[in-house]
């Protein structure tokens, strides 16, 4: 795991989820989802990404920062589902930091 310290929020929102990892999934929705497997999770993400997007174009305020909140948190537990974490993703971003996104990303692509 990355040495970034997320925000006290992220910090919570990592806790709970690795307290609810392996729980009762009649009991807590993070249980179920990891209970359900990272695909699963995975396409979560997914349907909540969209539904992200639809709010950004059509929607309120309201409804995108709903959204926005419903993408961190599946993001979250993907993230744990497979061993890693937000903190993990922020280095990154912290790693990225003062770098062109065009170079970064043409760092990725293989030409």
């Amino acid at each position: 795991m990355a040495d970034m310290k997320p925000t006290p929020t992220l910090a919570r929102l990592a806790a709970t989820i690795e307290a609810r990892k392996g729980g009762n999934p009649n009991d807590s929705y993070v249980a179920k989802l990891f209970d359900r497997g990272p695909d699963y999770v995975a396409r979560k993400l997914g349907e909540e990404a969209v539904e992200a997007v639809v709010a950004a174009l059509a929607g309120s305020d309201d409804e995108l920062i709903g959204e926005a909140a419903d993408v961190i948190f599946h993001l979250a537990v993907l993230l744990s589902a497979r061993d890693l974490s937000i903190a993990d993703a922020l280095a990154e971003l912290d790693r990225r930091d003062g770098v062109s996104g065009i170079a970064e990303k043409a760092s990725r692509t293989p030409e």
